[in-house]
C-alpha cells in the first residue's frame, strides 16, 4: 500500500482565512480530499478534523503543516503531539515554513536529535510569544482603565432626540414603541436611558 500525504491547516476562529495556508498545500501536491480544517483555538485537541486526520495516519504518511504552532498552544501539547506522530504512528512531519523541521530528512541517530533539539527551541519560543502577546494585552488594557477609558461597546448618550422623544412619551403625545424608534436604540437601551436621564 502506497503512503500518503496529508495536510492539516488551523485558523483561530470562523472569520479567519484558511487560503495562505491552503494555497500551500496545493502547491505541494496535496490532494483536496487528505487536507484536514479546522477553525477553531488549539487550546486542545478537541478538533474534530485534526482527530479525523490522526485516525487516517499510518505508518510512513506525511502530515504536513504550516507552522509549528498549528499543532498546539504551548511546547508541552506541541511536543507530546509531535512524539504521538513519529514515534507512536511513525508517521512523518514537515513544518512548511521551517525547513529543518522534516522527519523524512532524518534518518541516524545524531539528525534525530539535530530535530528534536530545534522542535525543543522552537515550541519554547511559540510559547514564549504568546505569553508575550497575552501580557502586553493585559497591560493595554490596565493602562487604558488607569486613563479613565471606557473597554467594550461604546456608551449610548444621551441626545437631543432622545430628549424630545422622552419628553413626548412622558406627555402621552407618542407611545413607548415610537419613542423607541425615533430614538434609534433598543428596548432595553432606551429604558436605561430614561432611568438614567431621571436620575439626573
Amino acid at each position: 500500500m502506497d503512503n500518503k500525504e496529508f495536510g492539516y491547516v488551523r485558523v483561530s476562529s470562523k472569520e479567519q482565512n484558511e487560503a495562505r495556508q491552503l494555497d500551500i498545500m496545493y502547491a505541494l501536491g496535496i490532494d483536496e480530499r487528505d487536507i484536514h480544517i479546522d477553525k477553531q483555538s488549539g487550546k486542545d485537541f478537541n478538533r474534530p478534523q485534526y482527530q479525523a486526520l490522526k485516525m487516517r495516519l499510518r505508518k510512513g504518511d506525511t502530515l504536513y503543516i504550516h507552522s509549528l504552532d498549528r499543532l498546539g498552544r504551548n511546547k508541552e501539547m506541541i511536543l507530546n503531539e509531535w512524539k504521538d506522530i513519529t514515534q507512536n504512528i511513525k508517521a512523518h512531519i514537515v513544518v512548511n515554513d521551517m525547513p529543518l523541521l522534516d522527519t523524512r530528512i532524518y534518518n541516524d541517530s545524531i539528525g534525530s536529535f539535530v530535530a528534536d533539539l530545534v522542535l525543543q527551541i522552537l515550541s519554547w519560543v511559540a510559547e514564549e510569544e504568546r505569553n508575550k502577546i497575552k501580557t502586553r494585552q493585559a497591560e493595554g488594557i490596565a493602562a487604558a482603565k488607569a486613563q479613565g477609558k471606557h473597554l467594550g461597546r461604546p456608551k449610548t448618550s444621551i441626545t437631543l432626540e432622545f430628549e424630545q422623544a422622552y419628553k413626548q412619551w412622558r406627555a402621552g403625545v407618542i407611545t413607548a414603541v415610537e419613542a423607541i424608534k425615533i430614538t434609534n436604540m433598543s428596548k432595553a437601551t432606551f429604558y436605561r436611558k430614561v432611568k438614567e436621564y431621571e436620575a439626573n
